[in-house]
């Protein structure tokens, strides 16, 4: 069985927030904070909000917001309220695979059992998951509000997987690679470069049961 994260790993996503944060570190720097200072502000709060309002484009709004008024000292006035609303087109139905993922995936399906394991919010995976064709690779999908041991322990009861044959195939290391390895599963590790900060981690280089690839295609290499 293998299992793929979807964000980043099957399709781009958030260059398309540093797209958006570029725009906002460049309108939110003033004399005396610099672009890093506007930036570490930025990452506690979406830090912060991750833990009680999860993942996605509405929840990145709602922390541009609360960065502006923070780094204000007052509430954003209606224009820049508009200015960052308007910043949610950036984030409309639109799927760019990444590079091998359609013929890697439609050739590994013939070869294994596939299930698509994704965190955020419902609505917007879903979209996401429907806009890029490939759902019918998958024996199953799943949207869940975080990736942890437990959410991979559940996956295992449901399936009945043997974990020394289930591998999770991600770029995250903080929600793909070690909650999964914590699990008993096997992971495969393709870097991003554009990996959200928060979900960066320190994986142990002498760890057999993780593989490390640079490219999507590789996977077709080894399974």
């Amino acid at each position: 069985m293998l299992i793929f994260d979807a964000d980043d790993t099957l399709w781009e996503n958030n260059v398309i927030y540093e797209r958006v944060i570029d725009e906002f570190l460049e309108w939110m720097t003033v004399p005396g904070l610099d672009r890093a200072g506007v930036r570490a502000v930025l990452d506690g709060i979406e830090a912060a909000n991750a833990v009680t309002l999860g993942y996605g484009s509405k929840v990145f709004l709602h922390s541009l917001g609360q960065c502006l008024a923070r780094l204000r000292g007052r509430a954003a006035t209606a224009s820049e309220s508009a200015r960052i609303a308007g910043w949610a087109a950036a984030f409309a139905d639109r799927v760019e695979l990444m590079p091998g993922v359609a013929g890697t995936l439609a050739e590994l399906a013939r070869r294994h059992e596939l299930l698509l394991l994704t965190k955020g919010d419902t609505e917007e995976q879903q979209r996401k998951v429907t806009a890029s064709g490939l759902t019918g690779h998958f024996r199953g999908v799943h949207i869940v509000a975080e990736k942890n041991t437990a959410t991979y322990e559940e996956l295992i009861r449901a399936y009945d997987l043997v974990p020394a044959a289930t591998w999770m195939i991600g770029n995250s290391p903080k929600s793909d690679v070690l909650p999964a390895r914590s699990a008993g599963l096997n992971a495969v590790f393709i870097p991003h470069p554009h990996t959200w900060v928060l979900e960066h981690g320190e994986l142990d280089p002498a760890d057999k049961k993780v593989l490390r690839l640079s490219a999507f295609g590789e996977l077709l290499r080894h399974f």
